[in-house]
């Protein structure tokens, strides 16, 4: 599931509040949308017997797999370091801990892959020393166009819910609502895979699906009786 985070303001006031009789609906909106473009984190990691050795190794084969991606037509900019952390592994016999050696992870993030080539770009990645992809997240162009839409199905499921309460009742429903405020959800990321990989020659396929953009809203309606 996937919710773009409203932009507009939070509480927006309609119409006048002189109405003492009051009902509050929740309403939700959701549009589908083909994802046009991708995130990939992936990265290497090394392990050695001193510092200085795991992270030569790993600066070596880093800077192979941005080269590699740069060659696919990867803007330097859409390519930044994510994570990079050094830590030491340990060996643990008759309760004594003994430095074993130490491991050296980079993390790389690239952003504003075309769908279509996201598969290549793993490939690439990982024929040229990457060996953990950790997330792919697919995104939409124009994300505010679907969620304007999802936000004007989410208005009119609250007038038909507060219809259906009106009617139900028996009362006289005021159209226009004295108050709308937009439910804020945050967006976690949504990763296709997460796994280690070891040199391989064989197609990664990616099916992308669809997202799910999601507007939810709070409405307030007079009635009368």
């Amino acid at each position: 599931m996937y919710y773009y985070e409203p932009w507009m303001m939070r509480s927006m006031p309609v119409g006048s509040n002189h109405n003492k009789n009051k009902v509050k609906v929740n309403g939700e909106g959701i549009v589908t949308a083909a994802p046009t473009s991708s995130t990939i984190t992936l990265g290497i990691i090394t392990e050695g017997s001193t510092v200085s050795v795991a992270q030569n190794e790993n600066n070596q084969i880093t800077n192979k797999v941005i080269q590699s991606l740069s060659g696919l037509g990867i803007p330097n900019e859409n390519i930044k370091t994510s994570d990079f952390r050094i830590e030491i592994l340990y060996d643990y016999e008759n309760s004594k801990q003994t430095v074993r050696g130490y491991r050296v992870v980079h993390m790389l993030q690239i952003s504003d892959v075309n769908i279509e080539a996201t598969g290549s770009v793993v490939d690439t990645a990982v024929q040229n020393g990457a060996n953990t992809v950790t997330s792919i997240e697919f995104t939409v162009s124009n994300p505010q166009v679907y969620y304007a839409k999802a936000l004007e199905n989410a208005i009119m499921d609250a007038q038909r819910k507060a219809r259906t309460i009106a009617k139900q009742l028996g009362v006289q429903l005021q159209k226009i609502p004295l108050h709308i405020q937009e439910l804020s959800q945050q967006s976690p990321p949504i990763p296709f895979q997460t796994a280690m990989f070891a040199k391989s020659e064989a197609a990664t396929p990616i099916q992308p699906g669809e997202l799910t953009i999601t507007a939810r809203i709070e409405a307030t309606f007079a009635y009368s009786f």
